[in-house]
């Protein structure tokens, strides 16, 4: 959002926390799955899910960095690309070392 002192509007790669949860979820595995998970799941469902774990997230004081990390996941777009992406490194992060690229 544009204000006086703002003088460009923040997108969701300005939030070093998701690139961060993004990047965790390509290097472990249990995270990656449950994103996953969440992720595949329709528009409404996992909107609802992800407002109630922003709550309880606020609730039990998680730092700010991760709980806006979390919100972004909110927006449908962000939510698809960043299945995109978790899938993508999923695929090649969890391959048997033999059938890694090199």
């Amino acid at each position: 959002m544009k204000n006086g002192t703002d003088s460009k509007l923040k997108t969701v790669g300005d939030e070093e926390g998701f690139i961060a949860l993004l990047r965790t979820a390509c290097d472990d595995r249990a995270i990656n799955s449950t994103l996953e998970r969440l992720l595949s799941l329709p528009d409404d469902r996992r909107k609802v899910l992800v407002h109630s774990w922003v709550s309880e997230l606020l609730v039990n004081g998680a730092p700010q960095e991760f709980v806006r990390a979390i919100a972004c996941l909110l927006d449908d777009r962000v939510a698809e690309k960043a299945y995109e992406v978790i899938f993508q490194c999923s695929r090649k992060s969890f391959l048997p070392r033999k059938f890694k690229r090199r």
